[in-house]
């Protein structure tokens, strides 16, 4: 079964170090080899192993990410005797290894693995948790299955502790199998609960011992391995209402502090997901136990599993939600990262998209392997679990615990908003991209919609490659549109689990005269400026009224930009400004009525953006705009209208997004102040 990336060309001129990267990244890619930080590689020269370093990604493997290590301390490592208690054993085997690294300095901690991957007689050494090996491994009778099907070409080892046992039980199952078949390697080294390992002198026979062990076991499996162990999946009546509940309310349950910030959730109904939560056996399967240190590692040993009450309202699910929370951490001392809700789907947890998709990735990869287990023997109780004392190891371990930490640090966020998410609309292009710029460089997550899709999702790919995968998403929205917003809505929700601040951006202007301006043009501008920012807030706030429910302490902001045309009249420009004028008029309101949900509703009035293409499009901008309305007397250019509103301006500039956004960031921060209209105006406009 080949991967789908292309093979790396391997040249004549690269180094041991070199073909490993190509190995680490070509098998690092493949998320059906390799999940998250998962797997590690080497190559070995005649004194010295270069292995990966811990809490690194394959997928992602440059020269600086292996750690050189000295094979002769390694050896002695290998023949030396170590303490009987666990505890300290691993302690000593940490100092060991420690020991050994030929350039400490440099800070890097090796594989937990390399004591392994010096014993396998090998230069190159690929260990991985391939899905599809694992439905073999993490099967009870997959010594005997694995013997059928491979003969003498694999070597089968028994679940044991990683790290020095495992090294020492590879070591002597290495012996046993030279002085068997007279070969120093089989083509696999199966590890029960684990995974896999092959090896070889050159990377093509990596390659096809790879194809070769999972196409035989693909074959034994059959299709539709990965969703139909546990026969047909059935979807639960009103599935999708309650994911609109559940995800809000679990990123306010489960966050580490009630004060914030919110969990990030991701929300899976996949046919391997449903093949799980949809079925009888799902939830014997699913709270049976770990399959392997990778799903307690990223996913914790068990999974919360939430059957909704019939009919429950929101109230009442949120309380059973909660109770059914407190139930688990008690019992397993941690809060569930998984959360399966039956005939519903999968709900993953964590700081920011990128742990809480990998968790999500981790637990659905555990997933498949149950079902292809259950398929290879005949039912859920073919699949084999870890026991509570080889669970209990994993979870305490240092190492583990280490390389946690070092995978969830790469690449996280920082800055004033870490750890909330923001919908902007009107987000493609202007102001509302600064804005959605600005956030996500604060560290938040940033949801840029708007009516011009394409536009929208560029932009959003740019912030992903500035700051992270998932840090920005998109989605179409036509603000006069309920149905639009609640589409786009109900995407964000599935998507991170909901929201922390709502930024209404979106607005359009046409300036004329009262005495000659179309209707159309008043409507449109009234629709846009005045019904999309009701219509937004009425489909936005009920998500943030769902965490505050579930986190009382918790408080959520709408801000709408609005303009210094809100809070003073503009000649030639009264549809712009009656629409704002209203805006102002709403976001009074809605501070009275949503306070009692931990809703802020604010306004910010900027005074004129002249940089931006509201202002200076050439074709359609308001200076091309008001020039062609008289609205500046004695304008002959669209530099005399700029020149003219500058000087209205103490401050003699126009508006910027950074003014705006240090407006933003004081709405957002302040836990005391809602139905305000600020003006960011440059003195232009002064309250009283």
């Amino acid at each position: 079964m080949s991967t789908p990336n292309a093979w790396p060309a391997f040249l004549p001129t690269d180094d041991p170090l070199d073909v490993i990267v190509k190995l680490s990244r070509f098998y690092g890619s493949d998320p059906s080899i390799v999940l998250a930080g998962g797997g590690n590689t080497s190559c070995k020269l005649d004194d010295f192993l270069y292995v990966k370093g811990s809490g690194t990604a394959l997928a992602t493997m440059a020269r600086e990410g292996f750690v050189k290590m000295d094979r002769r301390q390694l050896g002695a490592l290998a023949e030396a005797t170590l303490d009987a208690d666990p505890k300290t054993r691993e302690a000593q085997f940490k100092d060991w290894i420690s020991g050994a690294r030929c350039e400490p300095e440099k800070g890097q901690r090796p594989s937990v693995e390399v004591l392994l991957h010096h014993l396998v007689p090998a230069r190159y050494v690929v260990h991985s948790h391939a899905t599809i090996v694992n439905t073999l491994t993490c099967h009870t009778g997959g010594q005997a299955l694995a013997a059928e099907i491979f003969g003498d070409d694999i070597v089968w080892i028994p679940y044991v502790d990683p790290g020095f046992i495992l090294a020492q039980t590879l070591r002597s199952a290495l012996q046993d199998y030279q002085a068997r078949t007279g070969r120093a390697l089989p083509k696999a080294i199966l590890m029960a609960n684990h995974g896999v390992i092959i090896a070889g002198d050159d990377p093509e026979a990596i390659r096809a011992h790879t194809d070769e062990i999972l196409q035989k076991i693909a074959a034994r499996l059959g299709d539709g391995w990965q969703t139909q162990a546990n026969g047909p999946a059935t979807r639960a009546d009103g599935a999708r209402r309650l994911v609109q509940t559940l995800g809000p309310a679990l990123r306010a349950l489960l966050a580490d502090d009630p004060a914030g910030p919110l969990k990030l959730v991701t929300f899976d109904d996949s046919d391997v997901a449903l093949g799980l939560v949809g079925t009888k056996a799902g939830r014997e399967m699913a709270c049976a136990g770990p399959l392997t240190p990778d799903q307690i590692v990223y996913c914790n040993s068990y999974p919360l599993w939430f059957a909704p009450a019939e009919q429950a309202d929101e109230e009442a699910l949120i309380a059973q939600l909660r109770a059914e929370i407190d139930r688990h951490t008690r019992e397993t001392r941690v809060p569930p990262k998984v959360v399966l809700v039956a005939g519903v789907g999968l709900f993953a947890a964590g700081d920011d998209y990128k742990m809480a998709s990998t968790v999500r990735d981790v637990y659905l990869d555990a997933v498949k392997v149950m079902s292809g287990a259950a398929r290879l023997g005949g039912g859920p109780h073919g699949v084999s679990y870890l026991t509570d004392p080889q669970r209990l190891f994993i979870e305490t371990w240092e190492f583990e615990v280490y390389r946690k930490k070092v995978a969830a640090a790469s690449g996280a966020a920082a800055g004033r908003l870490k750890g909330k998410i923001a919908l902007v609309t009107g987000a493609a292009q202007g102001f509302g991209l600064e804005i959605a710029q600005s956030l996500a460089a604060q560290g938040a997550h940033v949801v840029l919609t708007d009516i011009n899709e394409s536009g929208a999702a560029a932009a959003a790919r740019e912030l992903c490659a500035a700051h992270g995968a998932g840090r920005a998403i998109s989605r179409r929205i036509n603000v006069t549109d309920s149905a639009s917003i609640a589409e786009c809505i109900e995407y964000v929700v599935r998507t991170y689990g909901g929201f922390d601040l709502f930024v209404s951006n979106a607005g359009v202007l046409k300036a004329e005269s009262v005495k000659t301006q179309p209707e159309k043009d008043f409507a449109f501008v009234t629709e846009v400026n005045y019904k999309g920012y009701f219509l937004c807030v009425q489909q936005a706030a009920p998500i943030l009224a769902t965490q505050h429910r579930a986190n009382p302490a918790y408080l959520s902001d709408i801000i709408q930009i609005n303009s210094k045309s809100g809070l003073a009249g503009s000649s030639r420009n009264a549809a712009y400004a009656g629409s704002k004028f209203g805006g102002v008029g709403l976001t009074q309101s809605f501070a009275l009525e949503l306070v009692t949900d931990g809703i802020k509703v604010n306004a910010i009035c900027p005074g004129n953006f002249f940089d931006g293409p509201l202002w200076s499009d050439p074709h359609d901008g308001l200076f091309v705009q008001y020039l062609r309305a008289d609205k500046v007397p004695g304008a002959k250019t669209t530099e005399d209208v700029r020149r003219a509103y500058e000087a209205k301006v103490p401050f003699g500039r126009g508006c910027t997004t950074a003014d705006v956004m240090k407006a933003i960031y004081y709405l957002v921060e302040q836990q005391y102040e809602t139905g305000q209209a600020l003006p960011v105006t440059g003195g232009q406009i002064m309250l009283s």
